[in-house]
């Protein structure tokens, strides 16, 4: 949802391998040695929901193989952004086997901008929000077939996305109010006028527009960690953190297979192009 330097301008709409088990167990042990040194840490486990800690199957090592087997018949702006989407999605993925859950995050959404992101020049800037819901209907479209997308939204996270669609602060508008740019009945009443857009996109199953809300939240939380709003590890957003990694983390390889899918779709220029001194 960025767009090179002009990242902050943007305003959205409402392997498996060997080393998994490792991983895993690397993962329990951290958890368990973070548990019993602090109270804190006793908090956050205890908030979690079962099997919250434990690390995912990895999405990287398949998807790159494919990518390395087919990028000769991809342009060559598709090839690039897989590879540097790809490239944050490893990286993410070894965060989570380190129970590093502001990385893994941070390097997600990484990875969806390398994906989505293209050059937009200052005087294009208002139209960059009807560019992102265009980059969403034809993600939709494509996996028209297959439905993915519906199915992690409709069924796997149904649950997740009203909790966070009911969650304050991951809304611009309460973050507003607590800086004096709004009242509080103004926050309040444009929350719930929200809420009501949400659940009735909801209720009519329209895949674009929830998505497009949901990823709305999400950037609240993105701009809170990347802008050194948060703390590192912090008890006071773990619940957001959590099911925010937890989407992005399914969302964003899914995004990325959709591309791999529809070679001959025109995704746009890549931001930064590769420049050989």
């Amino acid at each position: 949802m960025e767009g090179g330097e002009h990242s902050e301008r943007l305003k959205v709409p409402e392997r498996a391998d060997d080393s998994v088990e490792g991983d895993s167990v690397t993962t329990k042990r951290n958890a368990s040695r973070v548990a019993s040194r602090t109270s804190h840490a006793k908090t956050k486990k205890s908030s979690a929901p079962s099997g919250a800690v434990a690390t995912p199957p990895r999405e990287y090592p398949r998807l790159k193989a494919r990518h390395r087997a087919e990028r000769e018949g991809y342009t060559t702006n598709l090839s690039l952004r897989v590879h540097r989407a790809l490239s944050w999605l490893d990286g993410s993925e070894q965060l989570a086997a380190q129970d590093e859950r502001d990385g893994q995050f941070v390097f997600l959404w990484i990875a969806f901008n390398a994906a989505y992101a293209t050059e937009i020049e200052d005087r294009e800037r208002p139209y960059e929000q009807a560019a992102f819901l265009r980059f969403l209907r034809k993600l939709v479209k494509l996996d028209e077939t297959n439905a993915r997308i519906e199915a992690l939204l409709w069924k796997e996270f149904s649950g997740s996305i009203r909790v966070l669609l009911d969650n304050p602060y991951v809304y611009e508008a309460f973050w507003a109010f607590q800086k004096g740019r709004l009242t509080e009945d103004e926050w309040k009443a444009r929350f719930a006028e929200d809420k009501h857009t949400a659940q009735r996109a909801l209720t009519r199953r329209n895949t674009v527009r929830v998505l497009s809300i949901v990823l709305s939240r999400i950037y609240v939380l993105r701009n809170q960690l990347v802008h050194g709003g948060a703390t590192w590890k912090s008890g006071v957003n773990r619940d957001q953190l959590r099911d925010c990694t937890a989407l992005m983390g399914k969302l964003v390889p899914l995004v990325i297979e959709i591309m791999m899918d529809h070679p001959e779709t025109l995704w746009g220029e890549a931001c930064y192009p590769v420049v050989t001194p």
